[in-house]
């Protein structure tokens, strides 16, 4: 019975001091180790940390779609915008170009028409061309007589017009010294059919007001403007 008992314990301690031996071993320590590290790490993890590791793989293709949407809303906001200003650049250029013609024609027919001593509308001695305007007078210091005519010409394309002025000069023994056409010429000038409507003029005989009525178009811009002169006294 004690012999029994011996050799167990014996046993038990050849067992045990294999067990030793083993964990004494690096390799199979460190393998040891390694598997108790995972498994203390499997059990030991928490729930919510699973979640977030979940939820972080998710996030890239939220954030992807997120992005795109966002650089679509910010791209088409930005293709709107460079049309808006295209479009009122280019808006603003036609209005700008009828507005300087329209005064350009202003300034020429009322530094003529303040020297005037005779004013004509459409003269009939000239039928070959439409004298839309016709200013005469006499300069006070030279004698030479000043004939200026405003005519109507058809622009290359469409039914706008230029509005040139020639000027004709004679001495006071009625030698030509001068005829031609003059600049600068304003151009886009509108002609209604109806010959009330702009552009024209007007001439009150009885106040000795001329009324010069001018509108330019350029594009889908118009201006028109309403010029009103008093010629010096005779």
């Amino acid at each position: 019975m004690t012999e029994r008992r011996n050799n167990q314990r014996s046993t038990t301690l050849q067992g045990r001091a294999h067990e030793a031996e083993a964990l004494t071993h690096p390799v199979i320590a460190s393998r040891r180790r390694g598997n108790l590290i995972n498994i203390i790490m499997k059990l030991k993890k928490p729930s919510t940390l699973k979640r977030l590791e979940s939820s972080q793989r998710g996030i890239g293709l939220v954030e992807l779609i997120i992005a795109i949407a966002i650089t679509g809303i910010i791209g088409a906001a930005a293709t709107m915008a460079i049309h808006q200003v295209l479009t009122g650049t280019a808006l603003s250029n036609d209005l700008n170009t009828a507005i300087n013609n329209v005064q350009l024609a202003g300034y020429l027919v009322n530094r003529d028409a303040l020297q005037a001593q005779e004013v004509m509308l459409d003269d009939p001695d000239t039928s070959a061309i439409t004298e839309f305007l016709t200013l005469s007078w006499t300069d006070w210091d030279s004698n030479d007589k000043y004939r200026i005519a405003y005519t109507l010409e058809g622009m290359p394309s469409g039914d706008l017009k230029y509005l040139r002025r020639r000027e004709a000069i004679h001495d006071k023994d009625g030698n030509l010294k001068k005829d031609e056409f003059t600049g600068p010429v304003p151009q886009y000038i509108y002609v209604d059919t109806d010959p009330t409507k702009p552009t024209n003029c007007v001439w009150d005989e009885t106040k000795k007001v001329l009324t010069f009525t001018v509108k330019a178009q350029v594009g889908d811009e118009t201006e028109t403007r309403t010029f009103q002169v008093k010629p010096r006294p005779d």
